[in-house]
């Protein structure tokens, strides 16, 4: 008979289910999160496990590695997928989840989700860190100048390198604001120079790799973006067709059909937020600031005509995710003359 196992992770401690063919539950426990315990305690039923379910978290593609690397048949599964099948069940504890996953594994009614690469992962964090950064240097800089405007001191315009001295200038004279605006002034500066070391170390990154340095040829899309793509979609042959990548990153708009009723609302927003918002932020460029055109900027400018400037960039950045997935499978750049079909790249 075979054998599905359920596991519901947390950083300490994991429950494990083990259910037959028939659903009848054949072992319970919980054990450390440890691969080792894990395997062990599976080893029992050997060749007849058939799948090893976990919940997609921040702590699951690293047990998912290790289980994998044992022999282990594990599945990552998708968590809203998961929430929606274990809301059935009246108390949520970590034993009812670990029977829960163990009955999808079974039943086969679960969506099993792509895990990274360590080194998609490591992108992943450098980009993360790189972005954390920098918004607290924004944090600090606006805090500088809530600090002031009680004063009547207005920073103005300024470029970042001149913020510095701008705001020692107002406060010369007055040593009270200066022995409190020395110290956030010296904090901005170590964020900034730990910011540029971090977005170095980026820029170094798109120059070794091959895919980011082909991706970069498409007007608009410059490393950071392009080193965003390349971390989140890791491998492209996970995608059938290059038109499902704008559905990934919750490009596409909703849709709601029950009876008679058939609409379609605002975009999902399911996909990954960080690559979401560059991938908007390239079509912006593509709209506003690159000077040539091409047919998807054109494309672009005739629905901003119509639509407005948001959806049209949602639009591009749409269609931006499909160009970019055609030019990572097919091992081409970006050519200034692609046929457009539909919104999409030919």
């Amino acid at each position: 008979m075979e054998f599905y196992a359920g596991l519901d992770v947390s950083l300490e401690a994991t429950s494990i289910c083990v259910v037959d063919g028939n659903g009848a539950i054949a072992g319970e426990t919980t054990l450390p999160s440890d691969p080792d315990a894990i395997e062990a305690y599976l080893a029992r039923w050997g060749m007849r496990l058939k799948r090893v379910g976990l919940e997609a978290f921040s702590f699951s593609a690293w047990l998912f590695a290790a289980l994998e690397a044992k022999g282990l048949p594990v599945v990552c599964i998708e968590t809203r997928h998961t929430k929606a099948a274990l809301n059935a069940m009246i108390n949520k504890t970590d034993k009812n989840d670990a029977r829960g996953i163990a009955q999808l594994m079974r039943t086969g009614w679960f969506r099993a989700v792509h895990v990274k690469s360590r080194q998609a992962q490591t992108l992943r964090m450098l980009l993360a860190g790189r972005k954390a950064l920098l918004g607290k240097v924004l944090d600090m800089e606006n805090l500088v100048r809530g600090l002031l405007r009680p004063f009547g001191l207005k920073v103005g315009a300024v470029s970042i390198g001149k913020f510095d001295a701008r705001v020692r200038e107002l406060v010369c004279g007055l040593p009270e604001l200066a022995a409190i605006m020395t110290p956030l002034l010296e904090a901005r500066a170590a964020m900034r120079l730990q910011y540029a070391r971090l977005h170095r170390i980026a820029l170094k990154a798109a120059r070794e790799d091959a895919v980011v340095r082909r991706l970069m040829t498409v007007p608009g899309v410059g490393a950071v973006v392009a080193l965003t793509f390349r971390a989140t979609v890791d491998d492209p042959s996970r995608f059938r067709k290059s038109v499902a990548v704008g559905a990934h990153f919750g490009l596409t708009p909703r849709r709601y059909q029950s009876g008679e009723t058939d609409r379609s609302g605002h975009i999902s927003k399911c996909g990954d937020e960080l690559t979401r918002a560059m991938l908007y932020e390239a079509a912006i460029a593509i709209l506003t600031r690159i000077p040539k055109s091409f047919k998807l900027r054109l494309w672009g400018l005739r629905l901003m005509k119509r639509k407005g400037l948001k959806r049209a960039a949602t639009a591009v950045a749409r269609a931006l995710a499909v160009l970019l997935h055609r030019i990572w499978v097919d091992g081409t750049t970006f050519r200034y003359g692609a046929r457009m079909t539909r919104g999409r790249i030919a």
